[in-house]
């Protein structure tokens, strides 16, 4: 039924760009990404796509979330799995994994980074009996979770709020417990997103932080990984993917401490990307290779006949391109969704 509801969202998304206008919002999103020039032209495109930080990921969002929905579920994230084990099944335990990692339970007030539609959100607080806060910089998401939340009776425990996790709407030392489930990705500087964390988040809590990086197999002057780079960056929009080195310098710098942190797509016995590149389920038909082609090829179809909005199969074919590229990455093994690292705010005394 979830799926069908995604569907139907996907008939209604002009709405989030406004009328007719879907194609064109498309086109000034990926001109974004358009990295055909010099090499500083291209450098200059990568500032720009800081610069517009906001504004891509939020464009990004309204054409792309009911898409999430229909094809990947309500949970947009990645995650291990053992051969035997559903897909629906890895997610779930991915997300109590790290509820469990940050001893999430009745009476703690924890923060959801990035929460997009609060598949999540819902999950954890199921799970851990916690109070959680979402805050995503897409209204649309905060309709849709705030939706999903009230028909799941979470409405009192979880609570969804539009707003930039550059800015964070919190007072300091709010929270006991912060996660951000591949979020902060989207950050033009990690450590700008990484300081407003610390800040929100109470002396001796932690954060559990699941971030896509490029692993150390990325060689930046081979044009084939440079390639797969920029794809996943434009399919998913994100201004700069950051090494794992990078990543825990960042964290370092404003002032976390380490606990411990692994590429967990190196220890999965199923692949990460196998959903988008593996055999046919019934169900996982929807983001299997094929199933996206046939979504592409049905929507232009009903584009034709003015049922969906113009532009619908091209944002699919965005989709395609980026699930495509992620594939890449994950099999050169240039690139992983699955960097986590679970990190604490010392004590002042410490």
């Amino acid at each position: 039924m979830s799926h069908f509801v995604g569907m139907q969202e996907v008939f209604k998304i002009e709405k989030n760009v406004g009328d007719g206008q879907l194609g064109d919002v498309s086109a000034r999103y990926k001109q974004l990404f358009a990295e055909d020039g010099t090499e500083a032209d291209n450098a200059k495109k990568q500032e720009a796509r800081k610069h517009n930080y906001s504004f891509i990921v939020d464009t990004y969002y309204n054409i792309v979330t009911a898409f999430y929905e229909y094809g990947w579920g309500q949970s947009f994230h990645f995650a291990p799995r053992y051969h035997g084990e559903s897909f629906r099944e890895s997610m779930y335990r991915h997300e109590h994994y790290l509820s469990s990692k940050l001893g999430l339970k009745q009476g703690i007030k924890c923060l959801d980074m990035g929460c997009g539609v609060g598949g999540p959100m819902r999950t954890i607080a199921h799970f851990s009996g916690a109070k959680i806060t979402g805050i995503t910089i897409n209204q649309y998401q905060v309709d849709r979770a705030r939706s999903h939340n009230a028909r799941a009776g979470l409405g009192n425990q979880c609570n969804v709020l539009q707003g930039n996790f550059l800015n964070l709407p919190f007072s300091d030392n709010t929270f006991d417990a912060i996660y951000a489930i591949e979020a902060t990705c989207h950050a033009p500087n990690k450590d700008e997103a990484y300081c407003e964390a610390f800040r929100v988040l109470k002396p001796g809590g932690t954060f559990g932080l699941y971030e896509w990086c490029m692993t150390d197999k990325y060689d930046p002057n081979n044009s084939t990984h440079r390639k797969i780079k920029l794809q996943i960056e434009e399919g998913d929009a994100l201004p700069n993917l950051d090494s794992i080195a990078e990543v825990l310098e960042a964290l370092k710098r404003v002032g976390f401490e380490i606990v411990e942190y692994e590429d967990r797509a190196v220890t999965s016995p199923v692949p990460w990307y196998e959903p988008l590149d593996g055999k046919l389920t019934f169900t996982g038909f929807k983001h299997s290779r094929i199933g996206r082609t046939m979504t592409r090829m049905s929507l232009a179809v009903l584009e034709t006949f003015r049922i969906v909005p113009r532009g619908s199969a091209g944002v699919a074919q965005l989709l395609n391109e980026a699930a495509d590229a992620l594939v890449a990455g994950g099999k050169e093994g240039i690139f992983t969704p699955l960097f986590f690292a679970l990190i604490r705010k010392p004590q002042p005394s410490e």
